[in-house]
């Protein structure tokens, strides 16, 4: 039992016990099992097929950010094609975010292990966040700061064609540095240029491994919502793209339709920032406003924990952070990367965004968010698709 949940059941009037929530499937079926697998395919030595990949020259991953299992199965008529591949759900790692996604992909590891935990994180030791989208810190290493060897260079060293497709908008950014390094950055506008460039990619050498990143549907998704008409059309144009690659695969190649997320609109929002019993004994604020790092103040935990665990009822997980590393929600955890995660860790599985008004005024124009560990973010599929 959680320690948000024994307060809850030990104080008259806290709300119902709530159930511990579904832990990503590291190991068995996680994004961070793909890349490894990827490279097992490939003929890469030393790396685990945990997902079983058949054996090709050819790996060609497609990322398609925010788009999550549920969303997609939600709209065939959209996506007929994705709807038509092969495969079905995996997790995305916790929390469901693209910074903590692309370090898995990147890495073949769980977020716990390559340290990009989430949107903000604390740079232990200097009572600083460090906003891992931006990257405006310029102290902050990235080729430090997220230290795991890349599967792209695992699979270059041994040989490997690899590169990394993406908008130009991406090429050399900090994130980039830190989840790219070990391919070619390709850079390409569009779905039709990024599928064009994919294949092209995929033809050099005897063995090839592209990454293809799409961001657009999570754009129109954090910006109009999951399932407004606009996220709808864009869904469109990634059903196209997903189609393109297909057609256009080399012989010998696999092809892998995954994502970072998925999204929900959240109608209630909480303010940390105007809510008194939220900021008292709060030093910083990090994470998201579906999965919250609350960092106390020296000799506050307890008071803080107490105060999330109350305020947030039965709308959220509230546990300390010791509580979340032992139950698995980030994986493994490597050195110096415990001092990342909050003090306490608040995860909204109700209709509800955590969101600070005053810390982060970009949250209040968004409609669809992402991070908890429920299904509808959690889930992302694994579609595949080949051609001998």
């Amino acid at each position: 039992m959680s320690e948000a949940a024994a307060a809850r059941r030990g104080e008259p009037g806290q709300g119902p016990l709530l159930p511990e929530p579904p832990v990503p499937r590291y190991g068995e079926a996680a994004l961070a099992d793909l890349p490894t697998s990827a490279l097992a395919a490939l003929g890469v030595p030393g790396a685990a097929n945990v997902l079983g990949l058949p054996a090709v020259p050819r790996v060609c991953v497609l990322l398609v950010d925010g788009l999550g299992w549920e969303q997609l199965r939600a709209h065939p008529a959209e996506a007929p094609f994705l709807n038509a591949m092969d495969g079905g759900p995996i997790t995305a790692g916790f929390p469901a975010t693209t910074v903590s996604s692309l370090g898995s992909l990147a890495t073949g590891a769980p977020p716990g292990e390559h340290g990009l935990l989430g949107v903000q994180i604390a740079v232990p030791g200097t009572g600083r966040m460090l906003n891992c989208l931006r990257w405006e810190d310029d102290t902050v290493e990235p080729e430090t700061f997220q230290p795991v060897p890349t599967a792209y260079g695992r699979a270059a060293a041994d040989g490997v064609e690899v590169a990394y497709v993406a908008e130009p908008l991406y090429r050399g950014s900090s994130l980039s540095r830190a989840t790219t390094r070990g391919a070619e950055y390709i850079a390409g506008r569009g779905p039709d240029q990024l599928a064009d460039r994919a294949v092209l990619a995929l033809r050099r050498g005897d063995r090839a491994y592209v990454t293809v990143y799409y961001a657009e549907l999570d754009a129109t998704g954090h910006r109009f919502g999951v399932g407004s008409a606009d996220w709808r059309h864009m869904l469109r144009y990634v059903d196209g793209l997903a189609q393109r690659l297909t057609e256009a695969l080399p012989p010998g190649s696999s092809l892998y339709v995954t994502a970072d997320h998925g999204m929900v609109d959240p109608d209630e929002r909480i303010d940390a920032d105007t809510v008194p019993a939220l900021a008292a004994g709060v030093a910083l604020l990090g994470g998201d406003a579906r999965a919250r790092y609350v960092y106390s103040e020296p000799g506050a935990h307890a008071d803080v924990l107490a105060a999330w665990t109350e305020t947030l009822g039965d709308r959220a997980w509230v546990v300390s952070r010791e509580h979340a590393v032992e139950n698995g929600w980030f994986g493994a955890i490597g050195p110096g990367m415990l001092e990342r995660i909050g003090d306490v860790v608040a995860v909204p599985h109700a209709d509800l965004a955590i969101v600070a008004s005053e810390r982060e005024p970009w949250l209040d124009s968004m409609v669809g968010m992402h991070g908890s560990l429920v299904p509808a973010e959690q889930l992302v599929p694994l579609l595949t698709a080949s051609r001998p």
